[in-house]
C-alpha cells in the first residue's frame, strides 16, 4: 500500500482550489481536482488517454479514514491540460508552469497581492505552515489508527467466527484454538471453577448452568460384552464458546489466532 502524500501548496489559481501534493521535486495533482479545473465531467475518461506512468494511485489522510485516489504528474497534468479545448486548460497550464517554478525557488508562490501586502504574506505561510503540521498529524494519527485496527483485528476475527456459527462444538475444537488438547481444555476450565467432573461428564458448576452455555449431547455406545449404553457428553454453544474466550483472556491465555500477531 502507497504512504499518504501531503499537501505542500494550496492556493486559489483563476478562482479555482489549487493543491500540489507531493514534493517539489515531484509534484502530484488530484486527478479529481484537475478535472474540476478544466471543466472535465468525468475524470476516468480523462485519465484514459494518459501514459500509465503519468498517473498514480496514492492514499490520502482525512480526519476520519485513509482513501486511494488517482494523481498526476507534472507531465501528465500538462498532457491532460493540452489535449482539453476548454480555454481555461491552457490559463492554467501557464499558471501552473508559473507557480512550480516560484514554488521550488521560495517554497511557496508569492502573488503580486501577497508581495504587496506583508500581513497577507505572513497570514498565507502560516496558514500554510500549519496545513502542513496538520497533515503530518493526520498522517501521524491514521498510522496510529492503523496500528489500532491491526492489534484488535485478531480479536475480531475470532470472535465474528464464533458469533457467525451457530452450531455446537466439542471441547476438542475449541482446545485446537488454544494449541491445547481436549483434556488441558477441561482440566484448565475446572481450576477456574467453571466445570466438575460427574462421572464421565463434566458439568457446570450451578452458577453457570443457567447461561445457555453448554448443551448435553447423548452417544448411544455398545460396551466389549454387547450390553448398549448410553455416554453423555458437554458440548459448548457459541455463546458458551464465547464466555471462555472471555475468560481465557481475563487470566492472560490467548487463542493461537491472537497470539501470532502479538
Amino acid at each position: 500500500m502507497s504512504k499518504e502524500i501531503q499537501i505542500i501548496n494550496q492556493q486559489k489559481v483563476l478562482g479555482k482550489d489549487f493543491k500540489i501534493y507531493g514534493t517539489f521535486d515531484n509534484p502530484l495533482f488530484k486527478a479529481d481536482d484537475v478535472a474540476e479545473w478544466i471543466e472535465h465531467s468525468n475524470t476516468s475518461m480523462m485519465l484514459k488517454p494518459v501514459e500509465e506512468d503519468e498517473k498514480i494511485l496514492q492514499q490520502i489522510a482525512t480526519l476520519n479514514n485513509v482513501y486511494s485516489a488517482w494523481f498526476l504528474t507534472e507531465d501528465g497534468l500538462y498532457e491532460v491540460l493540452m489535449q482539453s479545448r476548454k480555454p481555461i486548460a491552457k490559463k492554467f497550464k501557464k499558471e501552473v508552469k508559473k507557480i512550480l517554478k516560484d514554488v521550488r525557488k521560495h517554497g511557496m508562490y508569492a502573488t503580486d497581492e501577497l508581495l504587496d501586502n506583508p500581513d497577507l504574506l505572513i497570514q498565507v505561510a502560516t496558514k500554510l505552515k500549519d496545513e502542513r503540521a496538520k497533515n503530518k498529524a493526520l498522517q501521524e494519527e491514521n498510522i496510529q489508527k492503523s496500528q489500532i485496527i491491526g492489534e484488535l483485528k485478531p480479536k475480531a476475527d475470532y470472535t465474528d467466527l464464533i458469533l457467525k456459527s451457530k452450531s455446537i462444538v466439542a471441547v476438542t475444537q475449541i482446545a485446537k484454538d488454544y494449541g491445547m488438547s481436549a483434556q488441558e481444555m477441561n482440566n484448565k476450565l475446572h481450576e477456574l471453577k467453571v466445570q466438575y467432573l460427574v462421572g464421565k461428564q463434566w458439568i457446570l458448576y450451578a452458577k453457570y448452568q443457567a447461561m445457555g452455555y453448554t448443551h448435553s449431547e447423548t452417544i448411544p455406545i455398545t460396551h466389549k460384552d454387547g450390553r448398549p449404553d448410553v455416554n453423555m457428553i458437554t458440548k459448548w454453544t457459541q455463546k458458551g464458546r464465547l464466555f471462555i474466550y472471555n475468560l481465557l483472556k481475563n487470566n492472560g491465555i490467548l487463542p493461537m489466532i491472537e497470539r501470532e500477531v502479538a
